[in-house]
């Protein structure tokens, strides 16, 4: 390797992954450029902050370590640093939130203008969050989630329905088709090995998530839309509790080798 030159050097490591970059010391602004999206400018030009950065290695590390704010602040876009895939929140207040039932609340762990939506009671519980795949990385299987919190005195969560679907192929999805969840942890801990379904679990944020679905970006128009589902399985069960942060889109992690 130390006979290599610098142009040379990058050029092999192009082809590796950021975290072999790493491991090989490449430093280069032409190599870490590879690893940055293609339209990484166009994306910084949307930032209501502006990302101080000398290198494009500090540049990329910048983005994985910190999420920033796009257009009006309510959405949130960091990488994932072992690959460089674009990662996505949406902020609650971008959701289509059936209105009854809802409060807007201030709250301090929320990335966004601090401000989330709390369900008070109601009996219907519809949550959809969409994405233009322009936005994510292409040929890449993504998972969204919900993220969220619950009340001690939260109640009737004990499951709910969820659903992906691509906007111009599909106008719903199917009751049959639906997914179930189970999001609050008190009830999801009980009989966990008789129940189908994902469970929610506790993020290093103190906030919690629930994976909603998985889909495949492939070579998508820019302009496509995906639309993920969040919603009640019983509408004659009172429903209290929720606090909804937004949705996630996260690149599917590969499974561990053991």
């Amino acid at each position: 390797m130390e006979h290599l030159t610098e142009n040379c050097l990058s050029l092999i490591l192009s082809f590796t992954s950021p975290k072999d970059t790493c491991r090989a010391a490449g430093d280069s602004d032409e190599l870490w450029n590879k690893f940055l999206p293609p339209d990484i400018n166009q994306i910084l030009r949307r930032s209501i902050s502006t990302l101080t950065y000398t290198t494009k290695k500090q540049l990329y590390f910048s983005l994985c370590d910190s999420a920033i704010l796009l257009d009006d602040g309510n959405v949130s876009f960091w990488l994932d640093k072992g690959s460089g895939k674009k990662c996505l929140m949406v902020a609650a207040r971008q959701l289509a939130i059936v209105p009854w039932w809802w409060q807007w609340l201030y709250d301090s762990n929320s990335r966004f203008s601090e401000e989330v939506a709390v369900l008070d009671k109601g009996r219907c519980v519809d949550i959809r969050g969409k994405m233009k795949i322009g936005m994510l990385s292409p040929h890449t299987t993504y998972e969204t989630y919900l993220v969220f919190k619950i009340y001690e005195d939260a109640c009737g969560l004990d499951s709910a329905k969820t659903s992906i679907r691509f906007v111009n192929e599909r106008e719903e999805v199917p009751d049959d088709e639906a997914s179930i969840v189970y999001p609050d942890p008190r009830t999801s801990a009980h009989n966990i090995e008789q129940r189908n379904g994902e469970f929610s679990r506790w993020r290093k944020d103190e906030l919690m998530e629930i994976k909603i679905a998985e889909f495949e970006t492939g070579a998508r128009d820019d302009d496509d839309e995906v639309e993920t589902r969040f919603m009640s399985t019983d509408t004659n069960v009172l429903k209290a509790g929720l606090i909804v942060q937004g949705f996630e889109f996260r690149p599917k992690q590969p499974m561990a080798v053991v």
